[in-house]
């Protein structure tokens, strides 16, 4: 496993090569989806493959990493696993895109440009978050229970809070606003 791997990319000519590339990028390093993230320490572990199925250049491999996310009940982090696979086609225009055997997503590239390999990880890891991501058990179990419990109310109160009870002082003779009128 590479602790350094490219920064940019040649898909095709990696697919004509039949290049593997296995290594670590760090969460740090990932722009779009350190900004979601609780803390960003930890790296992403891919594995790619490049090669041909026939005229198909394809990058096939996987991705593993454990995200610190924020939970979106209690605003704690939440660890969020991720372990997915990954099936691109490599493609130069929409139309090539539309062939793709469905199990392919397609990757959009042009004959020239190098792309950079953190973008395909992006990619692939915004698609995985979830929109919410919440612990899977009651946030409540992780708020200490001095603050769960309900507050107490005092005995002479009833325990329906009635909006115009602030009235009920209008009509006694003495008022808090200093009037005695009768």
């Amino acid at each position: 496993m590479l602790d350094r791997l490219p920064k940019f990319i040649d898909p095709l000519l990696l697919a004509d090569k039949n290049v593997s590339l296995e290594g670590k990028l760090p969460l740090s390093s990932l722009d779009r989806v350190s900004e979601l993230l609780a803390n960003d320490d930890g790296d992403v572990i891919l594995t790619l493959h490049f090669g041909k199925e026939g005229k198909l250049a394809k990058i096939e491999g996987r991705i593993k990493a454990v995200l610190s996310v924020k939970c979106q009940r209690c605003l704690e982090p939440v660890e969020w696993p991720i372990d997915s696979e990954i099936k691109l086609g490599i493609v130069k225009s929409f139309d090539q895109a539309g062939h793709l055997p469905e199990s392919f997503e397609p990757l959009l590239v042009s004959d020239e440009d190098k792309i950079p390999l953190k973008d395909i990880v992006e990619d692939e890891i915004l698609i995985l978050l979830p929109d919410t991501p919440k612990h899977s058990e009651d946030c409540a179990i992780a708020i200490p229970s001095k603050e769960r419990a309900a507050p107490s109310l005092p005995a002479n109160r009833s325990t329906t809070n009635n909006p115009f009870s602030i009235l009920v002082n209008l009509k006694k003779p003495e008022t808090f606003n200093g009037s005695t009128k009768k």
